[in-house]
C-alpha cells in the first residue's frame, strides 16, 4: 500500500502541466500624408513629425523661412502581430510585435521596431507583468487627432523597453509601477542626444494610480529619471596648462508629475492631460537641464528646466468624426541658478522657444476600414531674441535660462494635412 501511495504521488508530481496554444492576429494599415505649411518648420520623418515653426531668418531684407512648402509621403505605414490565448497552467501570456516604415537615417525609409512586448497574468490574480518595448505610462493616452506627432510637444511621446507591474485594487482602482530604459527617445546633454547619460546612471522609474469605470478614466503619476551628463570632467580649480581629468559620479535626478482625465459617453469623448516636466526631452517635450555649480569635491550640481505642457481634446461621431486639440506649453525656468550659461535643451525644436500653443480642428470620414481626414493645425511659438548675444544663444538668458519679456517675439505657422488610411 505504501509503495502504491508513493507511486501515485510521484505520478501526480510528473503529470504534465496543461498547455493551451496561442492565437495570432495580423494587423496594420497603409497611410498617406499630404501636408502643406505656411513657413519652414522643425520636424522629423520627412517633416511629418511636426514640432515647431522656425524663427525668422533674415537675408537681404526678407525672411527666408517664410513661404509655402509641401510634401506627400506614405511613411509610417504599419504592420503588427498580436498573440493571445497562450496558457501554461495558471499562467497566461500575450504578446505584440509591431513595426512601421521610418526615417532612421538618410532618405530611404527603414522598417523599424515600434513595439515588442509580452504580458503575463495568472488565474485569480490581481496583478500582471508587462516586459518589453511599449508606450511610456505617461504617453499611452493620446489626444484626438490624425497627425503623426500625436500632440507632441504638448503631450509626452515615448515608447521604451520596460518592466511594468499593474495591480488591480478592485472597484475600478489600480496601481502601476514601471522601470524603464531610454532607447529611441533620448535625453540631451553636453554631447547632444545620447544613451550614455542614462545607461551609466539608474533606471527611470514611474509610479501611478488609475481609476476607470463606464464613463471615466483618470490617472495620476510620477516619473523619476537619473542622468549622469558628465562621466569625466577637467578639474577647473587646478591651475596650469594640463589640468587633470577626474571621474564625475554626479547624478541629475528629476521628478515629473502628471494628471490625465477622460470622459466618454456615446459618440463623445473628452480628454485632458497636464505634466510638470523636469528635463522632459526624453518624452519629446521642449525641456532640458543645465549646470548649477562645480563643487570643490569634484562633483557637479545640475539643475533641470521645468516645463509645463498640457492639452485638452475632444471627439464626436463615428462615420463622420469631428475632433480637435488645444495645447499649451511654457518654460518655467530652471529650479536653481545656472553657472557659465551651461544649459542643454531639446534640439528637436528651436531652443529659444519660451512658450507655444496649438489648435488642430479635424474632420474625418470613416468608411468601414478606409479613413480620410482633413486637419488644420495652427501653431504659435514665442522665441527669445539672441541677436545682441552674438553666436552664444545662452548668453541672452537670465540665471534661470529665461529671456526677458521685452526681448521675445511670436512666430505662427499654418499647417494643412490630408490623411488617407486603409486598415486591415
Amino acid at each position: 500500500m505504501a509503495a502504491l501511495l508513493t507511486g501515485s504521488a510521484a505520478f501526480a508530481q510528473d503529470a504534465p502541466v496543461e498547455e493551451k496554444p496561442s492565437h495570432f492576429k495580423l494587423y496594420g494599415f497603409v497611410r498617406n500624408y499630404l501636408t502643406a505649411d505656411s513657413r519652414a518648420v522643425k520636424a522629423g520623418t520627412e517633416d511629418m513629425y511636426f514640432y515647431m515653426p522656425q524663427d525668422k531668418e533674415m537675408s537681404k531684407g526678407f525672411d527666408s523661412n517664410d513661404g509655402f512648402n509641401w510634401r506627400f509621403v506614405s511613411l509610417t505605414s504599419r504592420l503588427g502581430l498580436d498573440v493571445s490565448g497562450y496558457k501554461w497552467g495558471r499562467m497566461g501570456i500575450g504578446a505584440k510585435v509591431e513595426a512601421d516604415f521610418y526615417y532612421l537615417s538618410g532618405s530611404v525609409p527603414t522598417f523599424r521596431l515600434r513595439q515588442a512586448f509580452m504580458k503575463l497574468d495568472w488565474d485569480n490574480s490581481r496583478w500582471s507583468l508587462t516586459l518589453g518595448q511599449t508606450w511610456h505610462p505617461m504617453a499611452v493616452d493620446l489626444p484626438h487627432m490624425n497627425n503623426l506627432e500625436s500632440g507632441a510637444p504638448f503631450n509626452p511621446f515615448n515608447r521604451s523597453p520596460q518592466a511594468r507591474v499593474d495591480l488591480s485594487l478592485g472597484g475600478g482602482f489600480s496601481l502601476t509601477a514601471s522601470l524603464l530604459y531610454l532607447n529611441h527617445y533620448l535625453p540631451t546633454g553636453p554631447d547632444g542626444k545620447s544613451k550614455d547619460y542614462f545607461k551609466y546612471g539608474l533606471p527611470e522609474f514611474y509610479f501611478g494610480a488609475n481609476f476607470q469605470n463606464a464613463y471615466f478614466l483618470a490617472r495620476v503619476g510620477l516619473d523619476m529619471v537619473n542622468l549622469r551628463p558628465y562621466r569625466t570632467h577637467a578639474d577647473w580649480r587646478v591651475a596650469g596648462d594640463n589640468p587633470p581629468t577626474i571621474e564625475v559620479k554626479s547624478l541629475l535626478t528629476t521628478v515629473s508629475p502628471f494628471v490625465f482625465f477622460q470622459y466618454t459617453k456615446g459618440k463623445f469623448q473628452l480628454r485632458a492631460k497636464s505634466i510638470l516636466a523636469q528635463a522632459g526631452e526624453h518624452m519629446n517635450l521642449l525641456s532640458g537641464y543645465g549646470v548649477h555649480s562645480y563643487n570643490n569635491d569634484g562633483t557637479i550640481t545640475y539643475t533641470p528646466m521645468q516645463t509645463w505642457a498640457s492639452f485638452v481634446s475632444a471627439s464626436y461621431g463615428k462615420k463622420v468624426q469631428v475632433m480637435g486639440m488645444l495645447g499649451y506649453m511654457q518654460q518655467l525656468g530652471t529650479t536653481q541658478d545656472l553657472v557659465d550659461n551651461q544649459l542643454w535643451l531639446n534640439t528637436a525644436a528651436d531652443t529659444r522657444i519660451q512658450q507655444a500653443f496649438r489648435a488642430t480642428p479635424t474632420i474625418a470620414w470613416n468608411l468601414g476600414k478606409f479613413t480620410v481626414s482633413l486637419e488644420y493645425n495652427i501653431t504659435a511659438a514665442q522665441f527669445g531674441n539672441t541677436t545682441a548675444a552674438g553666436f552664444n544663444a545662452n548668453a541672452a538668458r537670465d540665471l534661470r535660462g529665461m529671456f526677458k519679456p521685452a526681448e521675445m517675439h511670436w512666430i505662427v505657422n499654418h499647417r494643412f494635412i490630408c490623411m488617407t488610411k486603409f486598415t486591415f
